[in-house]
């Protein structure tokens, strides 16, 4: 499992997923954020934990019954209870709305036992309830039909596809009020560490800006700029 050092858990915590994106973008990577998933209670938005996965494949009528769902070895059950603290579960809903992904009672199970969150590209059920748990909750709509109509729960723990990007067990996610981003494991310290130099430089693009400074030699950074905030930076400590 992904261990995040106070460092790099203090950097991301105050980074946009913005910026993370662009950062990730200067390394090669494309695609890790998230599309069409954002909070069920802006809120209660703020996640940055290691991933659990949980995928979703369609359902089968003979599979998927409320008798099969009663049984511990059910594996969307298995998940609320094995989801490690400190971890975001996430979900592989194959995008699908029509049935829940998971309600209220198991995400307050989740929150009970220290998880950090949960995602899906598909949907929860009682979102009002979700939203009363102050526990940050990702969808890309509310879905209300029990998951087992349309959903079964096929595996823990593996790489999954979540809003298009790829999700490998022990990936960073970090999110915010505009959504969630995923870092690959290896690379959190040296990304974080690069978001929270570059954060810190556009405040002071900001305020220069603010102050009716053309964004040419500006934003982005030039040797020049980079210079001039440096000595920002020394007369701001």
């Amino acid at each position: 499992m992904t261990e995040i050092s106070k460092k790099t858990r203090a950097a991301l915590e105050g980074v946009s997923i913005s910026t993370l994106s662009t950062v990730l973008f200067m390394r090669g990577f494309r695609n890790r954020v998230m599309r069409g998933v954002g909070p069920v209670n802006p809120s209660a938005t703020r996640i940055v934990a290691p991933a659990f996965t949980l995928r979703f494949i369609p359902a089968r009528e003979d599979l998927d019954t409320m008798a099969e769902y009663a049984k511990e070895s059910h594996v969307q059950r298995r998940a609320m209870e094995e989801c490690p603290p400190g971890h975001v579960l996430v979900i592989d809903a194959m995008g699908e709305t029509g049935a829940a992904s998971a309600g209220d009672i198991l995400l307050s199970r989740l929150q009970a036992r220290g998880c950090a969150g949960a995602v899906t590209d598909g949907g929860f059920r009682d979102t009002d309830d979700i939203k009363a748990l102050n526990f940050p909750a990702y969808q890309a709509a509310t879905a209300v039909p029990s998951s087992p109509i349309l959903l079964h729960p096929a595996d823990l723990n593996l790489p999954i596809g979540c809003g298009g990007v790829a999700v490998y067990p022990g990936d960073v996610l970090v999110s915010d009020a505009d959504g969630v981003i995923v870092i690959p494991a290896h690379l959190v310290d040296e990304v974080a560490e690069q978001a929270a130099s570059q954060t810190a430089y556009e405040e002071f693009a900001a305020e220069k800006v603010a102050e009716g400074r053309s964004i040419y030699g500006l934003f982005p950074g030039t040797d020049e700029s980079r210079a001039e905030f440096a000595e920002w930076q020394k007369r701001k400590s």
